[in-house]
């Protein structure tokens, strides 16, 4: 079968006729394709689409295409300028194979941007002898096709809001998954995480807000505002992995205090290189850990307090209903201010004061899961790392949405059969 055929078959082009094929040069693996205008066509206005009088044409433009059989593949086409009545100026022609000024085929782009879900950016530009500058165009241009046609009639009946870093200087990014049993896709991701930023993303997915049942986010002020005001109507629940986090930054902070006045007063720093035996789960210490964390226990040390008090807070996730759950957080918040450790103290009174947010999660147990959340934001920061190139806010939101989005794809897109 003659190339010029398959061209015709998988890439038809309307208003457009394939031409001569030719090598460029014998000593390069790359082939030009002529492309002509069907006779009896008329061009079309760049920008109104409407036909015109062709008034002249440029030199010829080359795009790149995809390559086949190993082969580098170039269309060759002698752009016409159109005069545009309808525009009142002349412009040049619109063509399907490419948009503006754009040197890379529609069909080239997809190409690209299906292997840069897969490889990093720097590895696919290497393998086609691209540039990265040119993988982020493609890609760029698969996200913004991707949102324009994403379907925003499928229910979406659970979010999960959190943050990543990504930039030095802590800088942040916020993000809303859809999380229910239908898919699991990034919805939105804006800079920084406060209230606006948060506030700015749920308008943004205003069309998704009516059907949501419930949210998950963390304890942060500005997001539990933005969701009470933007998507009051759902259950909002508190991520466990945050909560969990919080008491152990309040161990490390009492372990913090207790070293220095250990070492203030002259005793044996008994707490050296006991950092990751308290913060750590029991069956995941390693024998060294497990045993400095066994001498720790038989000490009467404010530190060891906290663990113990941190430890027992497990119980309130295993509470078999809410008031169960209600009955067992005031108990444990009252020892906790009891305890005379103000790391504990403090997370205590953020737990009451959060109260209803954590027993929502008990009346959305088996609904809606938080470690859905942690694990895209794991699959984020891979993504970004894959990415490289410049680190920018919107190279990231481009990355993002390409690699977590679920977004749909052109009938250009490389299928990996």
């Amino acid at each position: 079968m003659l190339l010029k055929s398959i061209l015709r078959r998988q890439y038809p082009q309307p208003r457009f006729v394939y031409g001569s094929i030719r090598w460029r040069d014998p000593t390069r693996r790359e082939l030009l394709v002529e492309l002509r205008p069907r006779r009896g066509c008329r061009p079309r206005c760049s920008g109104c689409r409407r036909p015109g009088t062709t008034h002249g044409r440029l030199a010829p433009r080359q795009f790149d295409f995809i390559p086949i059989l190993g082969i580098a593949v170039t269309f060759v086409y002698a752009m016409r300028r159109v005069d545009c009545r309808a525009c009142r100026r002349v412009v040049v022609e619109q063509v399907p194979w490419a948009r503006g000024k754009e040197q890379m085929t529609e069909a080239y782009k997809w190409f690209l941007a299906g292997w840069a879900k897969r490889l990093a950016w720097s590895e696919v530009a290497r393998l086609f002898g691209t540039s990265w500058d040119r993988v982020y165009r493609a890609v760029r241009h698969a996200v913004l096709w991707g949102l324009a046609h994403r379907d925003q009639t499928l229910p979406v009946e659970a979010i999960g809001v959190d943050e990543i870093a990504a930039h030095k200087g802590h800088r942040y990014l916020t993000l809303i998954y859809q999380i229910d049993g239908r898919i699991r896709r990034l919805l939105w991701v804006g800079v920084g995480r406060s209230e606006d930023s948060l506030s700015d993303g749920l308008q943004r997915i205003r069309w998704a807000l009516p059907s949501l049942k419930h949210v998950c986010s963390d304890m942060a002020p500005g997001y539990l505002k933005a969701i009470a005001t933007w998507a009051g109507h759902a259950v909002h629940v508190l991520d466990r992995f945050h909560v969990t986090m919080q008491l152990s930054k309040a161990i490390d902070q009492v372990r913090a205090q207790e070293v220095k006045r250990l070492k203030a007063d002259g005793k044996e720093p008994v707490l050296t290189h006991s950092r990751w035996c308290l913060l750590k789960r029991p069956d995941r210490l390693t024998e060294g850990q497990a045993s400095k964390l066994k001498e720790l226990l038989r000490l009467n040390l404010r530190t060891v307090r906290a663990y113990l008090l941190r430890r027992s807070f497990e119980q309130f996730w295993d509470s078999a209903d809410p008031d169960t759950a209600q009955r067992f957080l005031r108990t444990w918040t009252t020892q906790a201010l009891r305890s005379r450790l103000p790391p504990m103290r403090r997370i205590a009174k953020t737990l009451r004061r959060h109260e209803p947010l954590l027993l929502n999660g008990f009346r959305a147990r088996g609904q809606i899961s938080n470690g859905i959340t942690e694990g895209l934001n794991n699959k984020a920061k891979i993504a970004l790392r894959k990415s490289y190139g410049f680190r920018t806010d919107e190279v990231y939101q481009v990355v993002l949405y390409h690699q977590l989005g679920a977004l749909p794809e052109h009938e250009f897109a490389h299928r990996f059969r």
